[in-house]
């Protein structure tokens, strides 16, 4: 099984059908030695970096409910910031009930040859324009709106926004979005921008970035806990400063190392367990042949 650090796509075995171009074996799975008996599989999720803290308590929620209807994971992975496309022919070599793309995408062909196939798609924490994919993510354009009303109450001035540096995700997008918009109807201009690419290393130096300007912002927006760890490792112990005292940081996704004492971090929760029943479950509506749907989950700030 071939993987790349960084990110992780779990698969489910047990699709019925086939397309011309990606024919899968039937009946039992050859092994070198031995002969096993189809397993019941259900659903590949891709994640699309596993050193993300909230990504590990996706893949456990999912596999936990997947259990639960009979279904066992096979991990597929794949490279960060990329589509699913490049392993998606070693996928279709598994007979699968369906496949769940988590914070990554599938290209739109390829997405056509899954229906084509019978192979429904969910997204997790993603949405697409494309109205023929199905996908559940946390409220996100709400969640920036929130932010930004918890900052400028605390009488913060100079704010940045350290946007997941995915320009093309989606989460990025609507959590900016909701930023800016609560930013613009409080009157507030001159936001700041950098780029952390969903990375921590590239989000250490945007942080170092904008603290080098003469005119510093007092709150940084992170758009996920990943990216905001390191922002508080910077502003701490390299310049010195106080959170909150001298600088605020807030977070997205409330990932478990957020809750460390050592980090404390303010963060806009995601509600993980009730996207992931909303996944499954829509996994196994469009199994039976419901129609593609987009489910947008509340969630709410953990300060």
């Amino acid at each position: 099984m071939p993987s790349a650090p960084g990110s992780g796509a779990a698969l489910c075995r047990g699709l019925r059908a086939s397309s011309r171009r990606y024919h899968r074996p039937t009946g039992q799975i050859q092994q070198p030695g031995r002969t096993l008996d189809r397993i019941k599989l259900g659903g590949k999720v891709t994640i699309s970096y596993l050193d993300n803290p909230f990504h590990p308590d996706v893949l456990e929620a999912l596999s936990n409910q997947l259990q639960a209807r009979g279904y066992q994971i096979l991990l597929f992975t794949a490279a960060h910031g990329s589509t699913a496309d490049p392993m998606f022919e070693n996928v279709m070599r598994y007979q699968v009930d369906g496949v769940i793309l988590a914070s990554t995408m599938l290209s739109s062909k390829l997405a056509r040859e899954c229906r084509r196939a019978g192979v429904p798609i969910v997204l997790f924490n993603r949405t697409t324009d494309d109205a023929n994919m199905s996908s559940v993510t946390g409220d996100n354009e709400r969640g920036g709106a929130a932010i930004a009303s918890f900052l400028l109450a605390g009488n913060h001035k100079r704010l940045a926004f350290f946007i997941a540096g995915l320009e093309e995700s989606s989460t990025s997008r609507d959590r900016e979005r909701g930023f800016r918009s609560a930013l613009e109807r409080a009157g507030y201009t001159g936001l700041q921008r950098a780029v952390g690419h969903y990375n921590q290393m590239e989000a250490a130096g945007a942080t170092r970035a904008l603290l080098q300007q003469k005119n510093r912002p007092d709150a940084i927006f992170c758009a996920n806990d990943h990216m905001a760890l390191p922002c508080i490792e910077v502003v701490r112990h390299e310049f010195g400063l106080r959170i909150p005292d001298d600088l605020s940081v807030v977070g997205f996704d409330d990932a478990g190392p957020a809750r460390w004492k050592s980090f404390d971090l303010t963060s806009f929760s995601q509600p993980l367990v009730p996207m992931v029943t909303a996944t499954v479950g829509m996994i196994s509506d469009l199994q039976s042949g419901l129609i593609s749907q987009r489910v947008v989950l509340s969630s709410a700030a953990s300060w």
